[in-house]
This record gives C-alpha cells, structure tokens and sequence, in this order.
C-alpha cells in the first residue's frame, strides 16, 4: 500500500492506494501547527480506524505547498509509519515538462493535477483546481505545462466580504435559487457563485482562444469544483480524486518495480 498526501493551504488530504486502487482518504486542518509525533500518532491512529495496519504501508508520497510544516509531517511520517516519505519537487520525475518562464515557481500541487490530468485524460488539457486559490493550467498534447492562471478561490472571496464589511455575515458558500437576489444572504451567494462561474467561463474561453486550441479538454478538481462544474457546460468532468491520483503516478514513476 501507498500514502500519498496532498499539503495544501486549508487542508492536508491523505489517501492509501492498494495497487492502484484508492482505499481511503481522510483530511486534516493544514492551519493548526503540531509536533511530528502528533502529525504520527493522528495518521497511525485514523489508519488504523480504517482497518489499515502501518505495516503494510510500503511507501509514501507528499506534495506541499505549506513548506513550515514539513518537517514535522515528513518526520512523523517516518517514525510511526516506518516509510520516509518521497517529497516532489525540483529532481522529481513527473513526465511533465514545465516550459514557462521559471519552472521552480510552479507550485508542486499544480505540478501533481497536471500530471494526473494527462495520464488519465491525455493532452491538451486545462486542469482547474478550485482550492484555496482558483488555478487553471493548460497541459499540452505532448505534456508540457505552458501556461497557468491564478485566481483568488471562493472562500478568499467570501472572507474578504465578511471581514472586510462591517454589516456582511458569513454564510454558506452555495448556488441560490436564482440570481435575482431580495435579500443579504442570497445575494452574496449570488455573486460569489455566479461571479466564479463567470470567470471560469470567461478564462476557459479566453485560453482556447489565445492557445488557438479548441478541441481543449477541461477538467477540474478541489473542494468546491463540484458546484461549479455543474453550472456550466464548458467542464467536460469533475474529478474530485484528481490530485491523489497524480500524487500515486508521481510515485510509481520514480519508484522501481
């Protein structure tokens, strides 16, 4: 069995592949600061609630975009589940090419979608990720990462307007009933809702049309793609395990049979 795990800016998602099937995943909070044995004895313990014994574990991966807590969850990856973990990055074999400007600023979580979008989609491709931050990237037929666009996600936006007023509440982030909103709550909804919408749409179109690509294949991924690739036609799938994915083809490329 694999551990990968998936550092981000909200959430530490973790998943654990037999072969290559996914078995489980479970997240922890990324903004919370802990000690390696926590990082441990939390992984251990939520592994063995899943009938999964730290002995069978045979590798792990990790991809992040939080460098200070590294090094307490690579070490206590190592000390209570045995494996020392592989960290991409600079040296990793990912079998994309990153031909923009400076290669050492793409962040390795968008280095991941990427590669799990092309193994399991082909190229060329745009991967949307709707995290923490809206990221599109555009992944080429031969597997080169052109270009990507960075956007502030729906919850940063929703944060601003909840902090940054002095009458604005904080509300749940869904679709509501129609954009022609009579009321406070529904219609922050509304605008941040359909104002990612928008964006989404706009970008997506804006990239085949200066790409000059327009049989683009467009994926998405992250916590509230889902809602998003629902209201629009121009995601041809929603793939919520894209980033684990990426994270398990990463590994079986750089580990020998």
């Amino acid at each position: 069995m694999i551990l990968v795990i998936d550092v981000g800016n909200t959430n530490i998602t973790f998943g654990v592949y037999k072969k290559d099937k996914l078995v489980t995943t479970f997240r922890m909070m990324s903004g919370e600061t802990r000690t390696s044995d926590e990082y441990g004895m939390m992984i251990k313990g939520i592994l063995s609630n899943n009938d999964i014994n730290v002995e069978d574990i045979d590798g792990a991966i990790i991809a992040s975009v939080v460098p200070n807590l590294m090094h307490a969850l690579t070490g206590g990856v190592s000390r209570y589940i045995k494996q020392k973990p592989m960290v991409v990055g600079p040296g990793t074999k990912t079998g994309i090419k990153i031909i923009t400007d400076n290669p050492r600023e793409i962040g390795a979580d968008r280095i991941v979608d990427a590669v799990g979008a092309y193994e399991k989609y082909g190229g060329p491709i745009l991967v949307l990720d709707f995290g923490t931050a809206t990221t599109y990237d555009l992944i080429t037929k031969d597997g080169e990462f052109a270009a990507g666009i960075t956007a502030p996600g729906i919850r940063i936006s929703a944060k601003a307007l909840w902090n940054d007023t002095a009458k604005l509440p904080e509300v749940e982030i869904k679709k509501p009933k129609s954009i022609l909103a009579q009321e406070t709550i529904s219609s922050m909804q509304a605008g941040l809702v359909y104002g990612q919408i928008g964006q989404t749409e706009y970008i997506i179109k804006k990239v085949k049309e200066e790409s000059g690509i327009e049989d683009l294949k467009v994926v998405s991924t992250g916590g509230l793609g889902r809602l998003i690739s629902e209201e629009t036609d121009m995601i041809d799938c929603y793939d919520p395990g894209l980033t684990l994915d990426g994270l398990k083809f990463i590994y079986d490329k750089n580990v020998k049979k």
